[in-house]
């Protein structure tokens, strides 16, 4: 772990309680910008190994959407039909909005990554089912 911490460079943060029914597993959240000062909200995420969000989707009348910075550990990234990806730092993940997708840690490894929310006009996000284990196993 301190070898991960080490990578993380921006933190851990505090525990995730406020989106943790959207979560297998434990994952915490360090804001780097003031949703409320800036037009652009970047967070580092942080997950435990075997933690991952639920699918989702970000929505948006125009723009929107998400970018993902692998920052340190290993994690999945997957676009529903299609094939996981195997997410290392430096690595740059770009999801455009409508798109349903789940990102997390791979099994054995913590896992860090900024998450820039993209702006876009009406934009929201719909959570929607767990990543199931089965699914996740298979990986």
């Amino acid at each position: 772990m301190s070898d991960f911490d080490e990578k993380n460079i921006f933190g851990k943060g505090e525990p995730n309680d406020a989106f943790a029914e959207f979560f297998i597993g434990h994952s915490y959240l360090n804001p780097l910008t003031n949703f409320e000062n800036s037009d652009v909200f970047l967070a580092n995420v942080t997950f435990e190994p075997g933690c991952r969000n639920n699918w989702h989707i970000h929505h948006a009348e125009n723009g929107g959407g998400q970018i993902l910075i692998c920052i340190a550990g290993e994690g999945w990234y997957q676009e529903e039909g299609k094939d996981a990806l195997s997410l290392k730092p430096g690595m740059v993940v770009e999801i455009p909005a409508g798109v349903k997708h789940w990102h997390g840690a791979k099994a054995d490894s913590w896992f860090s990554h900024i998450a820039v929310e993209v702006p876009g006009e009406e934009t929201s996000n719909e959570w929607l089912e767990e990543v199931s284990d089965d699914h996740y196993n298979a990986l």
